[in-house]
């Protein structure tokens, strides 16, 4: 089973969210090219493990990595990183040492440092320097080269005496030492030759800008590599750091634009996600940065689970809008301008911002930022930022939820078919015009429900409307909602069809604020729920998620959905 189920997630975020109270764990992380942050330049697929270990614990956990391809304990000091890593080590702070692969060239007299001579000295005086200043030092091996003989076995003295001076050196301090050699000479022996080839730089001709001509490399990992390699030592480093722990992650795919994920884009996570997954999600983490790309989930990628580093600061965007000219010489409309859409069913969002960046005016027209068209769906702590048509609630008969949102624009910025609830979210108004545009099915008995929202304006906007029905028989209510000055005091609009009056449904209960209105001062054909009629607007009752059944009497299961709630 895996570890990251969504409620642990909910708790997780939870803490990162208080974070800047708590006192950072900092790794500082010192060694050779298998431990190394790798150049990204040309779609270069090396990744050294340290790299990759930023994405396997939270925002509470610093890592610094000082390891450089090609240097050793002797390199290193003359060419001025071990100065720099004593300058930033402080008290409290964990030092990783690992080295081994280049100490033991011994025709290059700029690197080679002998097992059992200065090779250990160097690492004592690491060491020294480092308990000198109350940081804590861990020792590592080196990690095995990935050396098969024609017999494909596995050569297991690969770095000669140098596993066996460092754990000498880590007994005489009585340190903490992870035997990486030994882990990953293990993994190797139980993969074989041919098996281990996928993790390590084995470059077919043609296939990769870094390496055109093709590569072979049995020391340095690809990102499976370096991924597999963190899986194996981190449960070693959590035992010897064991504040560590409550900080470790896991995902099943990590998008991050520095190179320590899977992908570098969002798209490419979700295309690896597995199909009409069943039995349990899958989870995509979202590191910091703009990801300026159309995303598209389609109906196969089923209990998907995409979780942004923060809101502010995991931005999806893209810009296109009605009025383009698409490649076929038409205008785009509507439909076809979301920078997200979605069509997978069991799906929940947070703690990301979703944007369409077109900007707003008569030449641009709608430009959606998300169109929903799955059934149980929740955003938790998302922003949604647009103009005209920010997000497209496009499914009929689908139920989405919505908790800890932002959600800004100008016209009918939320809009569609779909049942809905709005719980704690903030809408931002930012010119005159509509906040909704339902167009709910007669059938249905509920459409938009806002419960403890709270609407708010920029100073362009200062004459809207809570809502207007795209369709006749669209039903809207806000629940104890705190309204802005700018909401007028007719509350609702008809959109110039009278006949709407009559089928639609739009209500209020314990409006507060200055856009808050008595009955008589909104439109006549709107309501005011009573005290009765409150007790079905529950998110369990009109998202309908108390049975394990969906309408049509087949079974699926629904428990995360109402369980967020």
């Amino acid at each position: 089973m895996k570890i990251m189920k969504k409620l642990m997630i909910l708790l997780a975020l939870c803490v990162t969210f208080a974070s800047s109270a708590q006192e950072k764990i900092v790794l500082r992380l010192m060694g050779d090219s298998t431990m190394a942050d790798k150049d990204l330049s040309y779609e270069n697929p090396e990744r050294g493990w340290g790299q990759r270990l930023k994405s396997h614990v939270d925002t509470n956990v610093v890592i610094a990595n000082y390891a450089q391809n090609g240097r050793s304990t002797k390199s290193v000091q003359t060419l001025g990183i071990w100065d720099n890593v004593k300058k930033d080590l402080k008290a409290g702070e964990y030092l990783f040492i690992q080295f081994g692969h280049n100490d033991s060239k011994e025709s290059d007299t700029t690197r080679y440092a002998a097992p059992f001579g200065a090779y250990q000295d160097n690492i004592r005086l690491f060491v020294d320097h480092a308990l000198s200043v109350g940081a804590k030092p861990v020792l590592f091996t080196p990690v095995s080269r990935r050396w098969f003989d024609d017999k494909g076995q596995l050569k297991e003295n690969c770095h000669g005496d140098y596993p066996e001076a460092v754990m000498q050196v880590a007994k005489e301090y009585g340190l903490p030492l992870i035997d990486a050699n030994r882990i990953t000479q293990t993994w190797l022996k139980e993969l074989g030759d041919e098996p281990s080839r996928r993790y390590y730089m084995w470059i077919e001709a043609g296939t990769n800008p870094k390496h055109p001509d093709g590569k072979i490399d049995n020391t340095h990992t690809n990102v499976a590599g370096a991924r597999q390699i963190v899986n194996l030592l981190l449960p070693e480093i959590v035992k010897v750091i064991p504040e560590l722990a409550e900080h470790v992650v896991d995902y099943d795919f990590v998008v991050a634009k520095d190179g320590s994920g899977d992908f570098f884009t969002v798209q490419e996570a979700v295309n690896a996600a597995p199909d009409y997954c069943k039995q349990d999600e899958t989870t995509i983490y979202i590191k910091d940065g703009v990801y300026e790309e159309k995303v598209t989930i389609p109906t196969n990628k089923q209990r998907l689970h995409l979780i942004g580093q923060s809101a502010e600061n995991t931005v999806i965007t893209w810009s296109d809008y009605a009025k383009k000219i698409g490649p076929t010489g038409y205008e785009m409309g509507t439909s076809a301008t979301s920078t997200v859409f979605l069509y997978a069913s069991d799906f929940l969002a947070e703690n990301l911002t979703i944007e369409n960046a077109a900007g707003e005016g008569k030449e641009i027209g709608q430009a959606c930022a998300i169109t929903v068209d799955g059934d149980r769906v929740a955003f938790i702590n998302c922003r949604f930022v647009a103009n005209q048509d920010t997000i497209y609630t496009y499914g009929k008969g689908q139920r989405q939820y919505f908790r800890g949102c932002w959600i800004e624009g100008t016209t009918d910025f939320i809009f569609g078919a779909s049942t809905c609830w709005f719980e704690d979210c903030t809408i931002l108004s930012k010119k005159n015009s509509y906040v909704t545009a339902a167009s709910t099915p007669e059938w249905e008995e509920f459409g938009y429900v806002f419960n403890n929202c709270r609407l708010i304006h920029d100073e362009a906007a200062t004459k809207v409307y809570l809502g207007r029905p795209w369709r006749s028989y669209a039903k809207t209510v806000f629940i104890n909602c705190e309204l802005g000055d700018h909401i007028l005091s007719e509350g609702w609009h008809n959109w110039n069809k009278p006949y709407a009056e009559k089928t639609t449904f739009y209500a209020e209960y314990g409006s507060k604020g200055a856009g808050a209105a008595s009955k008589s001062d909104r439109v006549k054909w709107s309501h005011q729920l009573k005290d009765k009629e409150l007790v079905k607007y529950t998110p369990e009752n009109v998202l309908q998620c108390g049975s394990e059944q969906d309408k049509h009497g087949k079974n699926v299961k629904v428990e995360w959905f109402f369980k967020v709630f």
